[in-house]
């Protein structure tokens, strides 16, 4: 599979095969890419959220009025659920959301995300980021020059300092290390700009997810 390579300024660009990328036939690994984004979208979820009961919510002790002669419908409470102020019926409570995914599953997810965006030709190769000077001005111009529009993850493996100060402040631009890379990054990103040496970082766990 050929993919597309940029100089470190953007400026020029060549094609090259990348015989370490992985091929799918049909729709194998899709139900598996579903299931880890979502999975990993689940664990980022505090799961805080917290409602309180009628039986948890201050006051309402005391019976508002008699039961009979007021004409009005009965009341046992000012906390309860019809009232304003009132407790709260089913509401959320503090819970985990985490689910857990076998290893053989994510790694079969992270090589169909690889593959879907590098089909797509959304997957871009940069000899390297180095941004001189290394200023956020520079790393934009280098940026939209491969990827115009959209939002944009940066990969690599490690980043440099200067890389990380000069790229933070950018609202369209993310920043990923090569071994933190996940399905739901390969996914949501309009362009995923790789370095040579983050690349190499991720055909080396493609290969050993496929070996495992």
């Amino acid at each position: 599979m050929k993919l597309t390579i940029f100089n470190s300024d953007g400026t020029q660009s060549r094609e090259e095969d990348f015989a370490g990328l992985p091929v799918f036939e049909g729709d194998k690994g899709r139900q598996a890419l579903k299931e880890v984004i979502v999975a990993i979208r689940a664990n980022k979820r505090q799961g805080t959220h917290s409602t309180k009961t009628r039986g948890e919510v201050r006051g309402g002790g005391k019976k508002p009025w008699k039961q009979k002669g007021t004409g009005r419908a009965r009341a046992g409470s000012i906390r309860s659920p019809l009232w304003g102020g009132g407790g709260v019926v089913f509401g959320p409570k503090p819970r985990d959301y985490s689910k857990k995914i076998n290893a053989r599953v994510k790694s079969l997810a992270f090589r169909r995300a690889l593959f879907e965006r590098a089909s797509a030709g959304e997957i871009a190769v940069i000899d390297g980021f180095v941004a001189s000077p290394a200023k956020t001005r520079v790393v934009n111009q280098v940026v939209g020059r491969i990827a115009p529009k959209g939002r944009v993850l940066l990969v690599d493996s490690p980043f440099a300092a200067d890389t990380l100060r000069a790229a933070r402040n950018l609202g369209r631009v993310f920043l990923q290390e090569a071994t933190q890379l996940n399905p739901w990054d390969l996914a949501q990103y309009r362009k995923i700009i790789v370095s040579s040496k983050a690349l190499e970082a991720i055909l080396a766990r493609a290969k050993g997810d496929n070996n495992g």
